[in-house]
């Protein structure tokens, strides 16, 4: 099952760690957490379940912040963009890779595979390092010519539904180490 840093509270400032006790803070991390505790009640005696945490995922399709940026660097003049809220933005290429490996450990049984894991892009960025770093590699790209001043914003300043964790940055790398897989840095990966 893929998860979500959002499973945390995002208060602590520093990375979390698989085994820290979940405290969701808006509904999404919440029936997250509760697949999360789902999958453990029915697949962990089994060991056929794993839960991988991730965040901040973007791609080149489906609904994401990165492809948002796009249309919104290319139609507006200006945007405003939250700067105090931090997270490892994580490829979805990369998180594929990562499941890939997960899976094939698990099929060959050399060695056991936790239930819990955490993957995400190296590195840690505010939506407004993002969103600077998507104007900057579509300007290089000839994706976009003149895209819109960006202006970082606090969390209290955008209006929002969900409230969302200032600080969800996962400690990756036990399961860096197991995979043997070395990640790209979020703005490499977002190049890439």
């Amino acid at each position: 099952q893929i998860s979500t840093d959002f499973v945390f509270d995002g208060v602590q400032g520093s990375p979390y760690k698989t085994h820290q006790t979940r405290k969701p803070i808006n509904f999404y991390g919440k029936s997250k957490a509760d697949g999360e505790v789902s999958v453990e009640k029915l697949l962990k005696v089994s060991e056929q379940g794993t839960v991988i945490r991730t965040s901040w995922l973007f791609g080149p399709v489906g609904n994401n912040f990165i492809l948002k940026m796009l249309e919104m660097l290319k139609k507006k003049k200006e945007i405003n963009i939250v700067s105090d809220q931090i997270g490892s933005p994580t490829s979805t290429f990369s998180l594929a890779h990562a499941c890939w490996k997960t899976i094939e450990l698990k099929t060959k049984k050399s060695q056991e595979i936790p239930h819990l894991m955490h993957w995400s892009d190296a590195g840690a960025a505010s939506w407004y390092d993002l969103a600077i770093a998507v104007g900057e590699i579509a300007q290089k790209l000839s994706i976009l010519s003149n895209p819109a001043i960006i202006n970082p914003i606090s969390s209290g300043e955008y209006t929002t539904l969900a409230k969302r964790p200032s600080y969800s940055i996962l400690d990756c790398f036990s399961t860096r180490s197991l995979l043997g897989i070395n990640p790209l840095h979020w703005k490499l990966s977002l190049d890439k």
